[in-house]
């Protein structure tokens, strides 16, 4: 229990127990959804110029503080409606993208429209290889294993917690603790990894360990995820 200063009754260091799993956020954390402009020009399925892209782009960005849009945010991950009513609402938001908004949710839901980071299988691969289970934990409206698999990387994973499945989102200690359990590992022993300080770091709310990645990687670059080994320690 914590006071206002800290624990009342803190742990000796050699209290703290080793991280023995891990649990990782989908888009931001391991993948990245190929780039807007790119998705805009495959919806629309004709020639788009930079001057008419720029506006595109500008008319997304926009579109985030558009009222409309702004409503259908809480709780979009709750449900697979609810998610597809949050994205298509925003791409509408855009004139020239509203014919195509469905389209581009279909992206959003394709394997084929999301990046691994570049260094996602590696860590993935010494982390199994050292027998540290693996587990999934995502703000999401569909199942994700699909896309796990189309890049060869679902294999490293023993559990998979989706929001929409069990009508909440982080951080809420529910979903996490769904997954500690189906690794078999407590709370008090696995990390959670993500880039959303209140939602993923919001696992520590929940017993668990967070690691939040910083906002702005490349679809396709670097993530750092380098940094996970050296949390888990000697064992990866």
């Amino acid at each position: 229990m914590s006071g206002p200063e800290g624990p009342i009754r803190a742990l000796p260091s050699a209290e703290v127990p080793p991280v023995s799993a891990v649990l990782f956020d989908f888009s931001g954390t391991l993948f990245q959804m190929a780039s807007y402009a790119d998705r805009i020009r495959a919806a629309l399925g004709t020639p788009v110029g930079e001057e008419r892209m720029a506006r595109l782009l500008d008319g997304l960005e926009a579109g985030l503080s558009d009222p409309e849009v702004v409503a259908a945010q809480p709780a979009r991950d709750v449900s697979p409606e609810a998610h597809r009513h949050a994205f298509t609402t925003w791409y509408a938001s855009v004139p020239e993208l509203a014919p195509v908004a469905g389209r581009l949710y279909e992206q959003l839901r394709s394997p084929d429209h999301w990046v691994p980071y570049a260094d996602t299988g590696a860590v993935l691969g010494r982390l199994t290889g050292a027998g540290i289970p693996l587990g999934v934990v995502s703000d999401v409206g569909w199942d994700l294993r699909a896309t796990f698999a189309r890049h060869g990387l679902d294999h490293h994973f023993g559990a998979w917690v989706h929001s929409y499945e069990h009508r909440t989102e982080k951080p809420d200690p529910h979903l996490f603790h769904l997954a500690c359990r189906a690794l078999g590992v407590a709370p008090a022993r696995t990390l959670m990894v993500g880039d959303h300080p209140a939602k993923d770091g919001g696992a520590a709310g929940a017993g668990l360990r967070s690691y939040v990645l910083p906002a702005g990687a490349a679809p396709g670059g670097v993530r750092g995820l380098d940094a996970v080994l050296r949390l888990v320690g000697s064992r990866a």
